[in-house]
C-alpha cells in the first residue's frame, strides 16, 4: 500500500506541475490562464465554438470564462453571434486571429513536440494509462 501511496503523490505532484508550466507559459506570453484557455479551445475546435465547448475542454466553471469572454469582446479580440435558442457562437477577430498565432499556435507547436519527442509506442501507452485511470476515476466520482 505503501507503492501505491507514494506513485499516486508522484503521479498527482507530476498533474500539477504540467498545470503549473501551463500558469508559466501564460505569465510569459502576457495572458492570464483563462484567456490562454479561451483562445487555444477556440483555435483548437474551430470558430464559432459555444462557451460550453470551452468550458467542458478546459474542466473549468461557466463564470470564469464567461467573464473572460466579456472582457475579450470588450478589448475586440472576438465577438458573438446568435446559434440555436440562447446560445452564442465565439468568433474570432482579425485581432484575436493575430493574437492566437502569435502566442498560441507558439505553444501548440512546442506541444507537439514535446509529444513527437516519444516514440509511437510510448504514445498510445501514455493515451491508454491515462484514458484507464480517468474511467477509473469517473466511476469513483460517481459513487460520491
Amino acid at each position: 500500500m505503501e507503492d501505491n501511496d507514494r506513485q499516486l503523490k508522484e503521479y498527482n505532484a507530476l498533474n500539477r506541475e504540467i498545470e503549473g508550466l501551463y500558469h508559466v507559459i501564460c505569465r510569459k506570453i502576457g495572458l492570464s490562464d483563462s484567456v490562454f484557455i479561451i483562445l487555444y479551445t477556440i483555435w483548437d475546435i474551430g470558430d464559432g465554438c459555444l462557451q460550453r465547448d470551452i468550458c467542458n475542454a478546459a474542466s473549468i466553471s461557466k463564470q470564469t470564462i464567461h467573464s473572460a469572454i466579456k472582457k475579450l469582446e470588450e478589448q475586440g479580440v472576438l465577438y458573438l453571434k446568435p446559434g440555436k435558442g440562447r446560445e452564442m457562437k465565439i468568433f474570432l477577430t482579425e485581432m484575436g486571429k493575430d493574437l492566437v498565432k502569435e502566442k498560441i499556435i507558439p505553444v501548440a507547436a512546442m506541444e507537439a513536440e514535446t509529444h513527437g519527442a516519444m516514440t509511437e509506442e510510448e504514445r498510445q501507452e501514455l493515451l491508454r494509462l491515462t484514458r484507464k485511470y480517468l474511467d477509473h476515476f469517473r466511476k469513483k466520482v460517481k459513487e460520491l
